[in-house]
């Protein structure tokens, strides 16, 4: 099937998370896959809308220098609940107190996207939110969870994609795959206002 999405330059994700990995090539997008250097580490003061735009556009950076013919593309994602940024979670104990945290309230989820073009000195960030409710999990459910793995690499202990998540995920309002990792309408829009020119038009 050919790809809505087509550059005229390679596309670059400087991620090495597979889950952004797995969106791109399920809507098929052609790219090339990196993994940026930059120190992520950044004052748990910064406001997440502020955080995730900062911490995407330094992972951007030294990729985009070493390409610069390519479209670098990078993402951050964190969960925040109560104005507290929750990252992933250090061992066990921190995801299960993370998501004894969340059942039973809404947090929300924001994922800023960062795309640099070195060679046209272009660069430009974009923020998306997602609020997301969790059902009231029981304590031998959060166990079990925590038991199996999934939560320990996933901002706020928990994926919205795992084959657990349905059980527990009350609702959602907005952008469902932000919550994966990647706002894809976001990220075709920010394409399409900042970078027209590297977009090929759609096959028929």
């Amino acid at each position: 099937m050919p790809s809505f999405l087509q550059l005229s330059c390679p596309l670059v994700l400087a991620s090495q998370s597979p889950r952004r990995r797995a969106l791109l090539d399920r809507v098929g997008v052609p790219y090339e896959a990196e993994v940026s250097p930059a120190d992520e580490a950044l004052s748990a003061s910064v406001p997440p809308t502020e955080a995730v735009q900062t911490l995407a556009r330094r992972k951007a950076r030294p990729v985009a220098a070493d390409r610069p013919s390519a479209l670098v593309l990078t993402a951050d994602t964190v969960v925040a609940h109560g104005g507290e940024i929750l990252n992933k979670p250090e061992n066990s104990s921190h995801a299960r107190a993370m998501l004894r945290r969340l059942r039973d309230t809404s947090h929300t989820v924001y994922t800023g996207l960062a795309l640099v073009h070195a060679a046209s000195d272009r660069a430009t960030t974009a923020v998306e939110g997602t609020d997301v409710v969790l059902g009231p999990l029981t304590d031998a459910e959060i166990e079990a969870y925590v038991a199996s793995g999934s939560p320990m690499d996933k901002a706020g202990a928990y994926g919205i994609q795992d084959h657990t998540a349905p059980f527990f995920v009350e609702r959602i309002e907005g952008d469902y795959y932000n919550v994966v990792g990647l706002p894809l309408h976001r990220l075709y829009r920010t394409l399409q206002a900042s970078f027209a020119d590297l977009l090929e038009p759609p096959a028929p």
